[in-house]
């Protein structure tokens, strides 16, 4: 029997920066367990030069890597969707589109490294803390087998019909 692929998606507003540093990530934690992507509510186009610096630095795989909307994972030929990481905290719950699927969505709220003003070297650290919680998130997540995604899975919908579900409603 072979193992199932999560379908993974990071988003943000500009899919410059964090989704980027994220998909990366899973993409090279999660190997052959996670099928991974990200995308932005307003994609700036291009993915920052920082963020492209250091994943090469860290020998991550960048060549797929691009700034793209999210509605790319919205039509009917989007892939069905497992989980949804939004990492910026101005996209709140009502903000996001429908996602294929009836992902478990989760918010790690992350500021935005592109935003920090100051000189090269103050921006390039937000960028490497950025990366660095990034990964202390995603490293945990990777660890899950799929047996415990299952069950994740099962209590979120247990959760969704117990409160739908009320006394008098």
């Amino acid at each position: 029997m072979t193992e199932r692929i999560w379908q993974v998606l990071f988003v943000c507003s500009a899919n410059s920066a964090r989704s980027i540093m994220a998909e990366a990530l899973l993409t090279h934690w999660g190997r052959e367990r996670f099928q991974v992507f990200s995308a932005g509510s307003s994609p700036r186009g291009e993915v920052d030069p920082i963020t492209m610096e250091l994943l090469g630095k860290l020998d991550l795989a960048t060549g797929s890597l691009r700034s793209k909307s999210w509605d790319l994972f919205t039509g009917p030929d989007a892939p069905a969707l497992d989980f949804v990481f939004v990492l910026c905290d101005s996209i709140g719950p009502e903000a996001l589109p429908h996602f294929p699927g009836n992902p478990m969505i989760a918010h790690w709220n992350l500021p935005d490294p592109a935003q920090v003003e100051g000189n090269e070297a103050e921006r390039v650290q937000a960028f490497r803390e950025t990366l660095r919680v990034l990964e202390a998130r995603i490293k945990p997540f990777v660890a899950l087998r799929p047996e415990a995604l299952d069950r994740i899975v099962m209590h979120e919908r247990l959760s969704e019909i117990s409160q739908s579900a009320t006394v008098g409603g």
